[in-house]
């Protein structure tokens, strides 16, 4: 008999695209001619909560039990049950006749966030930018609704994730089985009805869950429970970015009234593996990267050497059964970068396995995701676009690699252009020296209109001590070579690395002044350093000055690290000024605006030259 499987997407990933994972793992599992359905919950739910006859259901629940959080919601709630519908449908197709009406005064309730906009968004989209106007006004209009449903009847319920607040640093399974134990919400009631409808178009063998993230941990234990409970002979899967990096120490077996397989790193081998043992081909013992349940033991069973799937032998990824045109584009924020997170639609495709740098000592570079480097070739790469143009009819790409090797880049380019396949994309880097202006030109004539990287911290003592094997005169020339060349540049930066001071923050910042001021970089984000288990800072933290101080490993999850850096800056008190600074940068504007008067607090003098990115650029 074949087992037949059905992949699921739990509840909340991205909005506008879909999350890759089961669409790589069902092209995977049909080559081996395993029956394989895949279903995204995560927009088919949210989908189902933003409708008229929902949003009406969810006014009367917060009625009945009270609550009057967000008055202006309740206020107008006839408007938002109304034309919930209409607003939906429009930030999935973005038709401009429809945009004019959503721009209109007095269409649409204007709630506690659409209160605080510029009276009529001229400054940020012009007179004429009439589709992205009505585009974050309908984006607002669908967040104050989630901000009511949050607030009133369900306080897990986030846009792009679920419970992400018990799913993240949950060292114990405690809390997570306290709240399995609650009565359902009205969110978890549709979660499970959509589930069920599926159940029942066929029999399933085998349903397994990606969870990439702590938001979407919950919602799958949910839906789990529902099978257990409903479909008790029906075998479940988990796997994903979230039990790869947080579950490598599991030993709590309380899951397992849950779910009968966890698999650790790439999906393949290990369901593969899953499905023929369901079959009876072979027995446990050959399971490869899976922690079952025996005798109330979390036992994890890896068959030596693992059957490698070489990314260059994988085939593409299927996208059928994704319902593409329920995906639809949101426009919170004006960072031109993270509006591609959240606005339009994105094949996602890696370009190689793992990162060819796997150095940075603030990364997981232990895990398999990174140190396992693999490549592919060009023609394979665009055969395999050209199959997923197919299936999906979207030209948009976002290579979703650790870091884009320059080579393979390169070779893209020109076989995009040889072969005529004319796409838009984007990708994540490292800022090497090989980014010269011949190259950056070449990626941008086949369709490279962003790329991302990390600057992380504008310090080349720190740089030297994260092992980036870059420096910032290195940054500013390749970041300029793209930006000649119209490609947006976005960098990551980060704050709080183990032993920063206070003056390397704000010469940091410094540099991110100069770098947006001879626009280097159009784009950035601030985070603050977290230390994690699996990578060097984690797990030498004597060699980078630093002390780990909890959270007590309680055989559930094990990743993210409290510490403290006893020689370093007061990391946290940066955070506002940072990101007051940036967000002026952002908007081309306060570039005079000496730093101090960013922090409420005394900070350093600058040390740098007003003119070192523009030294650098002369170089």
């Amino acid at each position: 008999m074949s087992v037949n499987t059905l992949l699921i997407t739990p509840p909340f990933t991205q909005l506008n695209t879909a999350y890759p994972a089961t669409a790589y793992l069902k092209g995977f599992l049909e080559s081996k001619n395993v029956k394989t359905t895949q279903l995204d919950l995560s927009i088919e739910l949210f989908t189902a909560v933003f409708t008229k006859e929902f949003i009406d259901a969810v006014f009367k629940q917060a009625a009945m039990l009270g609550t009057n959080e967000y008055p202006l919601v309740a206020k107008f709630k006839e408007d938002y049950i109304d034309k919930v519908d209409v607003v939906m449908d429009f930030l999935r197709v973005q038709e401009v006749t429809a945009a004019y009406q959503i721009i209109h005064n007095e269409f649409l309730p204007k709630g506690h966030r659409r209160l605080k906009l510029e009276k009529d968004l001229s400054a940020e989209f012009g007179k004429l930018g009439i589709l992205d106007k009505a585009k974050h006004i309908a984006t607002l209009f669908v967040e104050e609704l989630g901000d009511f449903i949050n607030a009133n009847v369900d306080e897990f319920f986030l846009f792009t994730r679920y419970a992400e607040q018990i799913g993240r640093a949950a060292s114990s399974f405690d809390t997570l089985d306290d709240c399995l134990q609650y009565e359902t919400t009205l969110i978890e009631d549709e979660m499970l009805y959509l589930l069920n409808e599926q159940l029942q178009e066929e029999t399933y063998d085998l349903i397994c869950f990606t969870i990439p993230f702590p938001g979407n941990l919950f919602s799958a234990l949910r839906c789990a429970q529902f099978i257990k409970q409903e479909y008790p002979t029906i075998k479940i899967g988990f796997g994903g970015g979230y039990c790869n990096t947080e579950l490598r120490r599991l030993s709590d077996p309380r899951i397992f009234d849950f779910v009968d397989f966890i698999t650790l790193d790439d999906g393949e081998g290990p369901l593969l593996r899953i499905t023929e043992y369901l079959e009876g081909k072979i027995g446990e013992d050959s399971l490869e990267r899976t922690y079952i349940c025996k005798n109330n033991k979390v036992v994890y069973l890896n068959k030596t050497p693992n059957t490698i799937f070489h990314h260059k032998n994988l085939p593409a990824p299927s996208y059928i059964g994704l319902p593409t045109e329920k995906y639809l584009s949101f426009l919170d924020v004006m960072n031109p970068m993270h509006r591609m997170w959240s606005d339009g639609k994105w094949n996602k495709l890696t370009i190689s396995h793992g990162c060819y740098w796997k150095q940075c000592s603030f990364c997981d570079v232990t895990l398999d995701y990174i140190s396992n480097y693999q490549n592919t070739t060009a023609d394979d790469l665009v055969d395999k676009i050209e199959k997923i143009i197919s299936e999906t009819g979207i030209t948009g790409f976002h290579f979703v690699d650790e870091a884009a090797p320059p080579k393979m880049l390169k070779a893209l380019a020109n076989k995009l252009l040889e072969r005529k396949v004319f796409i838009t994309w984007w990708t994540n880097i490292r800022f090497e020296k090989t980014f010269n202006a011949e190259l950056c030109a070449l990626l941008s004539k086949s369709g490279c209109i962003a790329v991302t990287g990390g600057l992380e911290v504008a310090s080349d003592r720190l740089l030297v001590k994260m092992k980036k094997g870059v420096d910032i005169g290195q940054v500013a020339r390749v970041t300029k070579a793209f930006s000649d060349q119209n490609i947006m540049v976005h960098a990551y930066l980060m704050f709080g690395f183990p032993t920063e001071t206070a003056q390397e923050t704000i010469d940091s910042l410094e540099v991110v002044r100069q770098l947006f001021l001879n626009n280097c970089i159009q784009s950035a984000f601030w985070h603050q350093f977290a230390c994690t288990s699996h990578s060097p800072v984690g797990k030498n933290p004597d060699e980078f000055n630093i002390k780990i101080i909890g959270p007590e490993f309680k055989g559930f999850a094990e990743n993210d690290l409290y510490h403290e850096d006893p020689t370093g800056a007061e990391h946290h008190l940066y955070s506002k000024g940072l990101n007051l600074a940036l967000n002026n940068y952002l908007n081309h504007k306060g570039f005079e605006i000496p730093l101090e008067n960013y922090f409420d607090f005394k900070v350093p003098k600058i040390t740098l030259k007003s003119n070192l990115i523009a030294d650098y650029l002369k170089e």
